[in-house]
């Protein structure tokens, strides 16, 4: 074997780039999601656009989002770096490898789904019952946002942490420009949102500051080793070194190193 066949042997794995970008991509779209939502929610209608274009443009990117994730799970799932189980897919909490961050994922994977599953009945529901488990979805963004950038291993690069910080300029954005727009009454409800949406961008600088951008982040975050990886019942296994690849090299600064 040449040194550039062991050089490839023992990179990651298509599953791994699979995982980081389904992820990526799914973020991106739910973000464009929540955004539309609350831009041109309400009784709000944008003038060169009809109103079913619209409904039409964010049901759709709601299944995109969906379609993303799903490969996001799947390859996380199949790859072979922790053995995550496809319990820890639907349970939140349930997997050894930094438990606390992939449990957030999953918590916005179920929102998402129950937002999904209404959706097919909605007509039998009823539009105010529907509504209040749509907003499930508004607050699977912010879960979502604080999985990724705390499980990533991408999240300290420049461009990563550009894509967060346009994921949070944009739903904010949308937030002020709904209050911006909205007609008087329910005061306190948009006081609520003012606070929420001028706190996030503030929240999610000082976690990163204080967490993932911090040297040690992936063994205080309950990264996996090549010793040890995460199944689906929260238990340990010792896989042989052949079934583990390693993450991209760590950074000077960064001990840990091998972190999913």
């Amino acid at each position: 074997m040449t040194g550039l066949d062991t050089l490839a042997a023992a990179g990651p794995s298509p599953l791994w780039y699979a995982t980081r970008a389904g992820g990526t991509v799914a973020l991106v779209l739910l973000t464009t999601t929540v955004a539309l939502g609350v831009a041109v929610g309400g009784r709000y209608t944008p003038r060169r656009f009809a109103r079913f274009e619209v409904s039409a443009l964010h049901r759709n990117l709601s299944v995109l989002t969906l379609a993303f994730l799903a490969l996001h799970i799947v390859t996380a799932v199949l790859d072979t770096f922790v053995h995550l189980g496809w319990l820890v897919a639907v349970v939140p909490f349930t997997a050894s490898y930094r438990p606390l961050w992939m449990g957030l994922g999953t918590v916005a994977f179920d929102l998402l789904l129950a937002v999904a599953a209404t959706s097919a009945v909605r007509l039998r529901m009823g539009q105010r019952r529907w509504k209040r488990v749509h907003w499930l979805a508004y607050a699977a963004w912010p879960v979502a946002l604080f999985h990724a950038a705390g499980t990533g291993t991408d999240t300290r690069l420049t461009l990563q942490l550009a894509l967060y910080t346009g994921c949070v300029a944009v739903v904010v954005a949308a937030v002020w420009w709904r209050l911006y727009r909205a007609g008087p009454g329910r005061n306190a409800a948009r006081i609520w949102a003012g606070v929420a949406a001028a706190a996030m961008p503030v929240v999610l600088a000082a976690f990163m500051n204080a967490g993932p951008l911090q040297p040690g982040w992936a063994h205080r975050a309950g990264g996996a080793t090549a010793t040890s990886t995460s199944t689906g019942t929260g238990t340990t296994t010792s896989p042989s070194p052949s079934t583990v690849h390693p993450a991209p090299a760590p950074t000077a600064d960064d001990d840990e190193g091998g972190d999913e």
